[in-house]
C-alpha cells in the first residue's frame, strides 16, 4: 500500500492525508501493513514504523522513483508436518511505501532502529523554482 507525504501533482508539500485509511475495508487482506506514526517538523518528516519481531538485519529501506519503501523478511520456519492450521496470521514478510518526492536523495534520509521501532527522518526540500523563458517567434 502506498501513502503520500506530499502530493504528486503539486510542488508544495501538503499535510499527510490522514483520512486515507478511513475508507479501507474492515476485513482488508493487504500486505500486512506496518503501523506508522508520521510527524511533521520545520526540518522535515519523522516516520516511526512499528516492526516488532524483526532484527535490524532483516529490515530493508529503499528509495526508488520518489517512493520510500520499508520492507522486512523473516526466515520461514519449517512448519509442523502433521499440523492443520485453521488460521495463519503470523507472516514472514511485510512492506509499506510512502511517496516522498523526487528531490529527496537516499543520502539525506536517516534511519535508526531501536526496540522494534524503525525511525526515519526525511528532510523537506524546497520546490524547484521554475524560471520563465521566452520563445523566439520566427
Amino acid at each position: 500500500m502506498k501513502h503520500y507525504l506530499q502530493t504528486k501533482t503539486n510542488d508544495n508539500y501538503d499535510l499527510f492525508d490522514a483520512f486515507n485509511d478511513l475508507f479501507r475495508p474492515v476485513f482488508f487482506d493487504e500486505q500486512h501493513d506496518l503501523r506508522t506514526n508520521i510527524k511533521e517538523t520545520e526540518e522535515g518528516y519523522t516516520l516511526d514504523v512499528e516492526m516488532p519481531g524483526y532484527s535490524k538485519e532483516q529490515i530493508k529501506v529503499s528509495l526508488e522513483q520518489g517512493y520510500l519503501t520499508v520492507s522486512a523478511v523473516k526466515e520461514q520456519k519449517e512448519e509442523d508436518k502433521g499440523a492443520r492450521y485453521l488460521r495463519k496470521e503470523i507472516t514472514e514478510t511485510c512492506q509499506r511505501s510512502f511517496y516522498v518526492g523526487d528531490r529527496v536523495t537516499d543520502e539525506q534520509i536517516k534511519a535508526k532502529y531501536n526496540n522494534g521501532i524503525l525511525s526515519l527522518c526525511v528532510p523537506k526540500t524546497k520546490p524547484n523554482q521554475v524560471q520563465g523563458k521566452f520563445i523566439s517567434i520566427e
